[in-house]
């Protein structure tokens, strides 16, 4: 697998992550084996998880799988924090909460140390300066040897890589953040500033909640995320007109390629500005292995053109126009 430097950092990592929000929930132990064994069989690197992930299990199995694999010198190991589900705060960046999550996950993972550690969300209730205080620490004990931020919006992303290039500590080196041919909105001002902020781009769902594989383009599979009335609501936000359009120009492109629709989906975004490495995501290992043949597709430059051109979010002011005219 091909590697990319992880935002303006010295770490490089493979250009397709393993994301592990599944396991423990759709994925058991089992399955996350086999994903991890065919992950690794194609020299990914680059593996994400968070502690809210199925109440911390995400993060014990890919612990004791990393041990059974004796592969810890071989990854890049991310997680994050900030989120505290079935909470009445659901939402806690502050120092006591965040230095207190990091050693629950390093002890979950049974490591001393990740990687990357990002946090989740954004804590309006919590002055930045205390979130970055916990960053500081982290860095300074050496927990974590780089840090992300994740779901930022633009003004956050700013405020806060900037605030932390001032502190004389390590900058936050990468965004974590919906992106897909579905869901493009990170275009208008996230994937601008990313090169000036010094941020790579970690996209997660980039196969735009499973509906760019074109599995849900005539029906909902019963044993399907979209068929489960626990998580339908997710997939079914992108059960709308447009997005009918442009899972019919990838299955199209796909055809002509030769290739999976999840293919082309991930090729055309591994390829976009500033991205870093998509996080896929998948219940199963059949799908993994599906979503890593991207590795191999180079797009025709008239298919890039056609995706970009049936998928444009729609911008306005101050973001584009002539406003961002030089």
């Amino acid at each position: 697998m091909q590697q990319r430097p992880l935002g303006k950092s010295g770490l490089w990592v493979g250009r397709i992550g393993l994301g592990t929000m599944t396991w423990g929930r759709q994925t058991d132990e089992y399955e996350a084996r086999d994903q991890l064994a065919a992950f690794l069989d194609v020299g990914g690197t680059l593996i994400d998880t968070a502690d809210s992930y199925a109440k911390g299990v995400s993060e014990e199995m890919l612990g004791m799988l990393i041990q059974e694999f004796d592969c810890r010198a071989d990854i890049v190991l991310a997680t994050k924090a900030v989120q505290r589900p079935d909470t009445e705060r659901r939402l806690d960046a502050s120092r006591g909460h965040l230095v207190s999550a990091l050693d629950a996950s390093l002890k979950r993972l049974d490591v001393d140390h990740v990687d990357l550690w990002q946090l989740h969300r954004w804590d309006s209730w919590t002055p930045i300066e205390e979130t970055l205080s916990a960053v500081d620490h982290a860095l300074r004990s050496g927990k974590a040897r780089y840090v992300g931020i994740s779901n930022y919006s633009g003004w956050q992303t700013a405020r806060a890589c900037t605030l932390q290039e001032t502190r004389g500590v390590a900058p936050f080196v990468t965004t974590q953040m919906e992106y897909s041919l579905l869901e493009r909105g990170i275009e208008r001002e996230i994937v601008p500033a990313a090169p000036s902020l010094g941020i790579g781009i970690l996209p997660w769902s980039p196969l735009g909640r499973g509906v760019l594989t074109g599995k849900y383009r005539h029906s909902i599979p019963i044993d399907s995320r979209g068929g489960n009335p626990d998580t339908s609501g997710f997939v079914n936000a992108y059960n709308n007109e447009r997005s009918h359009r442009i899972v019919d120009a990838v299955c199209t492109a796909a055809e002509g390629l030769d290739a999976a629709p999840g293919e082309v989906a991930l090729a055309w975004l591994r390829d976009r500005p500033g991205v870093v490495a998509p996080i896929v995501g998948a219940r199963t290992t059949q799908q993994l292995i599906s979503a890593l043949g991207s590795e191999e597709l180079d797009l025709p430059s008239e298919i890039v053109t056609a995706l970009d051109d049936i998928s444009e979010p729609d911008a306005g002011y101050p973001e584009s126009g002539w406003a961002q005219r030089r």
